[in-house]
């Protein structure tokens, strides 16, 4: 597979860890950890710094793209600093990153969770996504190398062959990272940053509202994509819109099963013999 530069290559990579952060061991990609948090890109062959943070923060984020950690589920700090060998400041540390990019929640008294995002905020979702994209779809339509090309039809070939043998985790991580990788071939590190933020929600929407069966992207979407960044910026942003608008569209409310009441006080309404 094509190398590629990330958003969360640049963050830095985890290490293999256990329980809901077993993340599969990527090629780090160098990158300087700056005063104020900041990652900066550095030449290959530079020296990579990634502090106990920067790994609880990766494994984490990686971990809600991956869907490994549900909507809802509770993130104690002490049990972090024991899972990562790493002091409850830099848990804490991590955990307000993440916060600030809206990735986990932090709750007053109460710690933090992952969120719960509702029905109504995939509209939200899925417009910044749109917004962002679309115009990243038709500004590379036509300037991308054929390496470029290639290192996108990879990914898409890596994701439908995770996806067939059941790998569906990294199945999950090779969509968002087909799209990141759009992304960071566009060249503007405020877009890659705000999708960078969008994708671990859209993962908590699937997650909480996909209809049953099917992949978290439907990889002919991507081979499209692929096709249509050949062709006009108009051909790629409509072909991105479309993809978009079918996730959205796959997300529907769940629904309770109507009980007769009868049928709830079945039990309190029988006479034992």
């Amino acid at each position: 597979m094509g190398s590629i530069m990330t958003d969360e290559h640049r963050r830095g990579v985890s290490q293999p860890l256990k329980a809901s952060f077993d993340l599969p061991v990527q090629t780090p990609v160098s990158v300087l950890t700056v005063a104020d948090g900041s990652n900066l890109p550095q030449e290959a062959g530079a020296v990579v710094h990634v502090t106990g943070a920067d790994r609880v923060y990766e494994a984490i984020y990686q971990a809600v793209l991956e869907r490994r950690l549900s909507p809802g589920e509770r993130l104690r700090e002490q049990e972090l600093a024991e899972q990562f060998n790493v002091s409850r400041t830099l848990v804490r540390q991590a955990l307000q990153r993440l916060a600030q990019e809206q990735v986990i929640e932090l709750l007053h008294n109460r710690g933090a969770r992952v969120p719960i995002p509702s029905l109504e905020d995939a509209g939200s979702v899925f417009d910044a996504r749109r917004v962002v994209e679309c115009e990243v779809a038709k500004q590379l339509a036509g300037r991308l190398s054929a390496e470029q090309l290639q290192t996108l039809q990879d990914l898409a070939d890596a994701e439908t062959e995770a996806d067939r043998i059941g790998e569906h985790a990294l199945a999950i991580r090779l969509s968002g990272e087909f799209h990141q990788a759009m992304a960071d071939m566009h060249g503007n590190p405020v877009m890659a940053r705000w999708l960078n933020g969008l994708l671990p929600t859209t993962s908590l929407l699937m997650s909480r509202f996909k209809r049953q069966g099917g992949q978290v992207c439907v990889v002919h979407r991507h081979v499209d994509l692929i096709s249509a960044l050949q062709k006009s910026p108009a051909a790629a942003g409509a072909e991105m819109r479309k993809h978009l608008n079918e996730l959205e569209q796959s997300l529907t409310a769940p629904t309770t099963p109507r009980r007769q009441l009868r049928d709830v006080f079945q039990a309190y309404r029988d006479s034992p013999e």
